[in-house]
């Protein structure tokens, strides 16, 4: 029987192909109930914490309206300086302290394994909202949810991941997830952020992928394009960085070298590597990938929690 009460989520190669339909089915409802809303109580008397040790829009308002729109309440840090963390406390004294708050942490860390560490700390579930370079298993969740939506399946398409693969820790989960699927992978990024190489074996050994950097060639051939923005905060050299940073800039002329109807996802922030023009794409599905954050965070956070 497939179920997740009370298990951490902390990678994206941890889920079945079952389990992410029972994310997306459960999501799918709740995005109906609250587009006729519906006051949904289901975590009502249950508190969420956010705990957030990098910088977050999108991933912690959209964590923290789901759990207000399923009655629960929220606790929150926003930033290192706000904790005791800025004093010098462990992550395993944190999560310790936050365990007695809270019946499920939702951590962003810049380490990489923050989230196992954390889980290892506590029996509340834990949700890795990000550990630096290496894993973003929900933004994943949410990717598949919208390429569902966006395009009708998932099966039998191409898509093409674009930009700092290699730091990049939404395309290391969105990878993963897919290779359950029967897709074909294009990765596209300049030699010196490429893919890591132990992602790239276990892809190889799942699915059919093929890495290049050119993008226009993947644009001709993909149908669904996945922009990631280079990442400054990742560099430890700023020439380098200053080197690639606009290694690929997606224009409406490169749109139109597509097959059909090209879907534009970006988990965003964007900084240039889409221009402003290809939001008024029928394609373009950033904005509504980031919206449908909400319902499949809902589904998370009741399914961890036991409450459905």
């Amino acid at each position: 029987m497939v179920g997740l009460s009370q298990k951490d989520v902390l990678r994206a190669d941890q889920f079945s192909r079952e389990e992410i339909a029972l994310i997306a089915k459960t999501a799918r409802r709740y995005e109906e109930a609250v587009a006729r809303g519906k006051v949904l109580r289901d975590l009502r008397g249950k508190i969420l914490c956010t705990l957030f040790f990098e910088p977050s829009t999108r991933t912690r308002l959209s964590f923290e309206a789901a759990m207000l729109r399923l009655g629960g309440q929220v606790v929150s840090v926003a930033e290192p300086k706000s904790s005791s963390a800025a004093k010098g406390e462990s992550l395993h004294d944190t999560i310790r302290t936050v365990e007695g708050y809270a019946d499920v942490i939702v951590l962003r860390h810049p380490e990489i394994g923050a989230a196992d560490k954390a889980a290892r700390s506590t029996n509340r579930p834990v949700i890795n909202a990000g550990d630096g370079a290496g894993q973003h298993p929900t933004q994943s969740l949410l990717d598949v949810y919208t390429i569902q939506k966006e395009k009708g399946k998932v099966d039998g398409l191409t898509v093409a991941l674009v930009g700092d693969l290699k730091n990049g820790r939404t395309v290391h989960s969105l990878s993963q997830v897919l290779s359950l699927f029967d897709v074909r992978l294009i990765l596209v990024s300049p030699p010196a952020l490429r893919m890591p190489r132990e992602i790239v074996e276990a892809l190889k050994g799942r699915r059919v992928v093929e890495e290049t950097p050119d993008l226009l060639k993947a644009v001709r051939e993909a149908d669904v394009v996945y922009m990631t923005r280079i990442q400054r905060e990742r560099f430890a050299d700023p020439t380098e960085y200053e080197r690639l940073k606009d290694s690929y800039i997606l224009t409406q002329e490169a749109l139109r070298e597509g097959k059909g109807r090209v879907t534009v996802m970006h988990p965003l922030p964007r900084v240039n590597e889409i221009e402003t023009s290809v939001d008024q794409d029928s394609g373009a599905a950033y904005f509504r990938q980031a919206a449908n954050g909400i319902p499949v965070r809902m589904a998370l956070l009741a399914l961890v929690t036991g409450a459905i």
